[in-house]
């Protein structure tokens, strides 16, 4: 086993001792948590040796009043800045005010990041996924972002802090430094980027950066500009494309793909394109799963998709989500129609149902792991149907899904039909058959409403991966996709069962296939 560390150098976090938070002691976090030792000096005094070390500015005076350097606003609400008594200046957090922004363009910043790394390398990491990484560059001065949303002072300001100006400079740098000399893996996060050169330029080995990248194109195929709180209706065609043009991409310059379709920042992907319905949740989490292993990149699976684990449920009030996106943009959108409508009870059901689909609360709920008590795990995890489902013995920071008791790790490691068993043998065909990572892809089918078919070819070996994205039986004409003659089942999540006949091809609702010769 490899280990790969989260590696967070945009900025420092204001608390620390979050290792207790893993194991659950909630109430000992919270009784032990300091700032950070470099934040402490920064802040302590304008001529200390680290002032510079974090973005600092004078505000501003408008009409009398005080505002902060710039109109930028936070990625979770409100103002990116906040005000420090003590040197009567501001600094910099694109996220919560817990988490000041480091300043990259200090050399002695960028020493100490180099430092930090060297001391995991040193302890035995294999790699790193670089946490926001093309957000470590701001535009020089700091403008004013352009007002898109006039119902607010503050704006979205990403065309001035994501993939800035000397980005690419300290991450060749940051190769240069620590990552040629060392075999590891990195992959680094890269919010608010769709355009592909962007992306790229982070990716292609000539240009000696990282190996990869997560980009979140996919991930925000059913949200709106303004928010991924708020739920869009996505299509097949548009899922199909941004899964295609990313295959397909500068695969003869090296380009390689980070494949994930759940992570800690979205909700559950069985929830959101599969079906979390009691009849079609095991059979859509398995079909997900079939999308996965057959796209060339490397495979990155999240705590509890391997179980096939779904939101929580929409009963659930606004009190049982704690991420502070959710709480913080709750609150702003209840003000707006309190002010609107000129009263303080105000319908917020809206809101709760889109929360319900896409908050990021639904993937950082405590692990269900058994049904019994005396079901021992090595480590922290959806375990069980015992009380906190295994998890803990203490209070977990937030409330487990509702349907622990039946949807565990315990109850699916003993059973072969399970959505877990299902993705060990998927992993196990992956890893058999090299057609499925590095083969070319082609996309058949384009504008099928239901159906998602593609083929892979590398040399001899050639694949047809088939999928229904709907509870409907769909009949395909196999001259549509190509003659079946001489391939073979290898995946399948009707199993060896399949339905053909009269020269069609006939998928049950979610079915998954993958064939090969």
């Amino acid at each position: 086993m490899k280990l790969m560390m989260d590696l967070v150098a945009n900025h420092t976090s204001d608390e620390v001792a979050a290792c207790l938070v893993l194991w659950g002691a909630w109430a000992d976090y919270r009784a032990h948590t300091t700032q950070h030792e470099w934040f402490i000096q920064s802040r302590s005094a304008k001529d200390n040796p680290k002032r510079d070390w974090y973005v600092w500015r004078p505000g501003k005076q408008v009409d009398g009043k005080r505002l902060p350097p710039n109109n930028w606003k936070s990625v979770f609400q409100g103002s990116a800045w906040d005000y420090d008594e003590r040197t009567g200046e501001y600094y910099l957090h694109l996220y919560v005010s817990k988490q000041p922004d480091l300043n990259w363009d200090n050399p002695a910043v960028r020493d100490a990041i180099w430092e930090v790394m060297r001391f995991w390398i040193n302890r035995g990491c294999d790699g790193f996924r670089m946490d926001v990484i093309n957000i470590i560059s701001k535009t020089e001065g700091l403008p004013d972002a352009p007002v898109v949303d006039d119902s607010q002072y503050y704006q979205p300001a990403s065309m001035y802090f994501a993939n800035g100006p000397r980005v690419h400079e300290y991450i060749k740098q940051m190769h240069a430094e620590v990552l040629s000399h060392h075999d590891l893996i990195t992959v680094g996060e890269t919010p608010f980027t769709h355009d592909a050169s962007q992306l790229a330029a982070y990716v292609l080995p000539q240009n000696k950066e990282l190996n990869m990248v997560f980009h979140f194109e996919l991930m925000d195929i059913d949200s709106p500009d303004y928010s991924p709180l708020v739920q869009k209706a996505w299509t097949l065609t548009e899922f199909r494309d941004v899964i295609r043009r990313w295959q397909q991409y500068k695969r003869d310059e090296g380009y390689w793909n980070a494949v994930f379709i759940e992570n800690h920042d979205h909700a559950r992907s069985v929830s959101r394109f599969g079906n979390d319905s009691e009849e079609w949740r095991s059979m859509s989490a398995k079909m997900l799963c079939i999308l996965e292993v057959t796209q060339t990149g490397t495979l990155y699976v999240y705590q509890g998709q391997e179980l096939g684990l779904k939101n929580f449920p929409r009963t659930w009030g606004i009190e049982e989500y704690k991420d502070v996106a959710t709480q913080n943009y709750y609150a702003l959108v209840k003000a707006q129609r309190q002010e609107a409508e000129g009263k303080d009870d105000v319908d917020m059901s809206d809101l709760l149902d889109h929360f319900q689909q896409k908050a990021r609360d639904h993937a950082r709920t405590p692990m269900q792991a058994s049904s019994c008590s005396s079901y021992t795990p090595t480590i922290h995890y959806h375990w069980d149907s015992s009380p906190n489902g295994g998890f803990t013995t203490g209070t977990p920071w937030m409330r487990l899904n509702d349907d622990y008791v039946e949807w565990n790790a315990a109850a699916q490691l003993g059973n072969p039909h399970s959505v877990h068993a299902f993705w060990k043998h998927a992993i196990e065909v992956r890893k058999q058959h090299d057609v499925l990572v590095y083969g070319d892809f082609k996309l058949k089918l384009p504008d099928h409403p239901q159906v998602f078919v593609y083929t892979r070819a590398l040399g001899d070996s050639e694949a047809i991966v088939l999928m229904n994205f709907s509870v409907s039986v769909v009949e395909v004409d196999p001259a549509e996709v190509g003659s079946l003659e001489g391939y073979r089942l290898i995946l399948g999540n009707y199993g060896a069962d399949r339905t053909e006949g009269s020269g069609e091809l006939i998928l049950r609702g979610y079915e998954g296939r993958v064939y090969i010769k």
